[in-house]
């Protein structure tokens, strides 16, 4: 690998941070989550460290969790991301705004029209990220009770993707001639109708809205099941990875990419950007300090609740100072529950340690000095197990400010991030392709 491979960095925003302590912490802006000044405060100061983009995830429920335990998270409630990423494109200039918009209870023509609006109104910055909601909860609320089984929820969502950008493509880059002395607004022949009929989707097109900024907003992805990696092989620009280990994040790093250069993709043209949960510290052990301080801030009966839920199974009946027992397959994120089953044998952890660390974060963490983590991160870039991150912060402003203070010119001083975005649009600062117009492809 040659010197010159910078790293990305989004930023995993729910709107601010995953950690259920976090609005607790001291210092901590205990509204952060629905506060819209602290919001744009948080996406000015991303912007200013030249990170790639705001990454905001979303649900499309409250968490099915037990009000004892529910009633000490912060997460319980945030923004629709269109609003909100809306509201932020009129407060910066560069910084990419990636969202959530699930296959599963959303119709392609909404997302095709938000995205593409979102692209227009950013001026090139938008994102898709292509979820297959899981949750049932979130089937309650769009008046479904039957939940789609796992393949096939990629299976449509495959189709979904198809679709989607299929309407990207209704318009030609220049169908709007707008001849003010002829009288004619746009040319009927740059415009296509798409006439879908698939297995589970029927849609006529054209959108109501000219072709996104970018052709369309960058793809991304998350699922790191055997379908969630052939989808992101098929279709993903980014995907927001979730290895814990180095070793875990190569292999994902080579199946994915050897997917691509099967199908013919190259493997460039999509960044692979694990989350890690990055902690910043005088020393290594002041950092560790921070993180178990961090870490005793949620409540036992959350944590327990978060455990529940990445398992697929109710761990309240198990004892709590004891290993974690076999777990049954159920409906859940696979992937998910296999990485919390994976971290309580490696780590050898009681169940009451585990709901601890999975009411926290238990991912990938970089926990330790401005050096140590620029080493950690820059090993992991040298040895392609990531293109780059999807940094969580621990707490807001104080962690965020954190990495944009210390850990970001550490980086630059070592030449493995950007001093300045390289150009106008998301795309152009991933380093992606404008993709071709499949019905004008002139």
């Amino acid at each position: 690998m040659g010197g010159s491979r910078q790293l990305h960095l989004g930023a995993f925003m729910r709107p601010t941070t995953i950690h259920t302590g976090a609005w607790r912490y001291p210092g901590a802006f205990p509204d952060s989550n629905f506060n819209l000044a602290h919001i744009k405060r948080f996406a000015q100061t991303l912007e200013r460290a030249k990170f790639d983009a705001f990454f905001m995830a979303d649900h499309l429920a409250v968490l099915n969790m037990p009000l004892d335990a529910l009633k000490h998270s912060h997460t319980v409630t945030s923004f629709e991301p269109f609003t909100l990423l809306s509201a932020l494109a009129m407060v910066t200039d560069h910084l990419g705004l990636v969202a959530t918009g699930s296959t599963t209870f959303d119709a392609p023509y909404h997302v095709a029209r938000r995205f593409a609006s979102l692209d227009h109104l950013s001026g090139g910055r938008a994102g898709w990220n292509i979820v297959t909601t899981s949750n049932p909860d979130a089937a309650l609320n769009f008046g479904m009770t039957d939940h789609m089984e796992h393949g096939e929820r990629y299976r449509r969502a495959r189709e979904f993707y198809d679709v989607v950008t299929g309407l990207w493509d209704s318009w030609a880059d220049d169908a709007f001639i707008r001849d003010v002395e002829h009288g004619l607004f746009f040319d009927p022949d740059k415009l296509h109708v798409l006439n879908h009929k698939g297995e589970y989707l029927s849609v006529r097109g054209p959108l109501n809205i000219a072709r996104p900024v970018q052709g369309w907003p960058v793809i991304v992805q998350a699922g790191a099941s055997e379908a969630g990696r052939q989808l992101a092989a098929e279709t993903a620009e980014v995907v927001f990875a979730a290895s814990a280990t180095l070793a875990a994040g190569q292999r994902f790093y080579a199946d994915v990419k050897g997917r691509m250069r099967k199908l013919g993709r190259d493997p460039e043209d999509l960044k692979i950007l694990p989350g890690a949960f990055v902690i910043v510290g005088d020393s290594v052990d002041e950092a560790r300090r921070k993180r178990a301080h961090l870490d005793s801030l949620v409540h036992y009966d959350s944590g327990i609740a978060s455990l529940s839920s990445a398992l697929g199974h109710d761990a309240s009946r198990f004892a709590p100072d004891e290993p974690l027992p076999e777990i049954p397959e159920t409906n859940a994120s696979k992937s998910a529950r296999e990485r919390v089953i994976d971290l309580a044998r490696r780590e050898n952890l009681t169940v009451r340690q585990l709901a601890q660390r999975v009411g926290s974060y238990s991912g990938l963490a970089f926990v330790g000095t401005p050096a140590s983590i620029a080493d950690e991160m820059g090993e992991w870039l040298a040895s392609e197990g990531a293109d780059g991150f999807n940094v969580m912060f621990p707490y807001l402003p104080g962690g965020l400010d954190d990495v944009v203070e210390r850990v970001v010119p550490e980086l630059q001083r070592r030449g493995l991030f950007r001093r300045d975005y390289e150009g106008a649009t998301l795309r152009e600062n991933l380093g992606l392709k404008r993709p071709k117009n499949r019905f004008f492809p002139s």
